[in-house]
């Protein structure tokens, strides 16, 4: 029964996103779909649910199943510049350590910082875990700094979660980390140094910018489109026109635009600077938050060199406290294990086994799949929440995954004026400025589709989109 539905929900879906059923209308009755399927009305029903769950259709009382506005059917997409850039030196907006005050205020809005609500994580299976795994303590058995490259138990489990994304057996890199920002920062360290240039995304993700400009490199951004990424023409240009030591790149739901690079893309791009013996860190850290059927491959997968240093974490698909991420860093193994050591010598053993312990349950797929089902909803409902509020001439990116929305407003909108402004109403934002060390998007907002739609969040995007025309309104004299 659940294969059924499930086959007939991913049919009816196809079908609605190939134009066979069109926004707004409505689906055929029960008795109908039983009759031209030959499936029972109970399996109907189960599969319009789940479509329902997906964010794909609403229910109307008393009138059935209607299909909703998709996300790439609401607004049109931001445009994209194909400027090239100079390598520049990071300098950090100091709104950027204003957002840290946000992380934890539960007044404000939270459309800033990407990361999901707590009612989307197994907080209660966790709970069990970190009860059992805390015997350990009261035996002496982790009160010791544990193995640097991390516990057995917790490598083994994502050793497992590995196979079919990579193209051989990666569990012998292994490193565990405190979060994937740990990692990527353990990784900066291990292929550059002061001065160098890294190849980035633009926009990007502001905690790049500011581990680049921490150690005193410089970032190259390459404009990418909103839907497909990187022009691969205009990286390999920059690759001959600048002497690039690594790249930092996030294929997978890019933060903030929430495109995946195509496979083709991915394999290019791999090949493309593994001729040059240039190391690619990639960042998959929203690599499992996917709203299609299957997870898309990891850019490590194309690896034969062992230049790809994979980063990853359970920060946004699990719980944020865990600080628990990890890496696997090809040929710079030893001198990541090296520069960890010095660093933090081992990761909280505790922590590992709780994670560990969950994924040994089977629980984290299950887990995984209402959250998809949960995150894609949330995103729809923000896009037309955006559509309602937003003044004309706003465009939206159209995210295939992940926790983020990218919007562009009239340029006549400041958006470090427009974040003074949300926040004194208690709504977080990231204004566009922060992605960027070019200036070029102070006109754009990156938003956080992680939290349930609901009457406060259908408040704030109101408000939200009253604040920007008054903007307009100022500078059009």
């Amino acid at each position: 029964m659940e294969y059924q539905y499930l086959q007939l929900a991913n049919d009816l879906e196809l079908k609605i996103r190939s134009g066979n059923y069109r926004a707004g209308e409505k689906l055929p009755s029960l008795r109908t779909q039983r009759l031209r399927t030959g499936r029972s009305i109970s399996t109907v029903y189960q599969a319009y649910n789940e479509l329902e769950d997906r964010g794909v259709v609403e229910v109307r009382e008393k009138s059935g199943f209607y299909v909703k506005p998709l996300l790439d059917k609401v607004l049109p997409r931001p445009l994209s510049d194909r400027r090239t850039i100079e390598p520049l030196k990071v300098t950090t907006n100091t709104h950027a350590m204003i957002l840290q005050e946000y992380i934890n205020n539960p007044e404000m809005l939270p459309l800033g910082t990407a990361i999901p609500a707590p009612e989307l994580l197994p907080l209660k299976q966790l709970g069990r875990e970190l009860r059992q795994a805390a015997a350990g303590y009261t035996t002496g058995a982790m009160i010791g700094y544990g193995h640097p490259t991390g516990v057995p138990e917790l490598r083994s489990e994502l050793a497992k979660r590995s196979v079919g994304y990579f193209s051989k057996e990666r569990g012998e890199e292994l490193i565990v980390t405190d979060g994937c920002l740990a990692a990527i920062d353990l990784c900066l360290r291990a292929i550059a140094g002061e001065g160098d240039v890294i190849l980035i995304e633009s926009p990007t993700f502001l905690c790049y910018l500011q581990l680049i400009e921490d150690l005193k490199m410089r970032a190259l951004e390459i404009p990418v489109d909103p839907d497909s990424g990187f022009d691969l023409d205009m990286v390999e240009k920059a690759l001959d026109e600048h002497d690039v030591k690594g790249a930092l790149v996030n294929g997978n739901f890019h933060n903030p635009l929430g495109y995946v690079l195509q496979t083709k893309m991915k394999e290019r791009l791999v090949e493309m600077l593994g001729k040059r013996e240039i190391p690619l860190i990639e960042d998959d850290i929203y690599g499992d938050l996917h709203f299609s059927e299957t997870r898309p491959v990891p850019l490590k997968s194309f690896d034969t060199k062992g230049l790809v240093l994979y980063c990853s974490s359970f920060t946004k698909s699990l719980a944020p406290d865990l600080r628990i991420g990890w890496t696997m860093p090809g040929r710079f193994k030893e001198r990541i294990k090296r520069i960890k050591f010095n660093r933090s010598v081992a990761c909280s053993q505790l922590n590992q086994v709780v994670a560990a312990r969950f994924l040994a349950s089977g629980a984290h797929d299950r887990h995984l799949r209402r959250m998809r089902n949960s995150l894609k909803k949330q995103a729809a409902n923000l896009v037309m929440g955006i559509a309602r509020y937003f003044p004309p001439g706003t465009r939206v990116s159209s995210p295939k995954g992940g926790l983020t929305l990218w919007v562009e407003l009239d340029k006549r909108v400041d958006g470090l004026k427009l974040f003074d402004r949300a926040a004194k109403e208690n709504i977080a934002i990231i204004p566009g400025s922060l992605c960027t060390v070019t200036g070029r998007y102070n006109h754009c907002l990156r938003l956080n589709f992680g939290y349930p739609w609901d009457d406060r969040m259908e408040h704030g995007i109101e408000r939200l989109g009253h604040l920007i025309d008054e903007m307009i309104a100022e500078n059009s004299g």
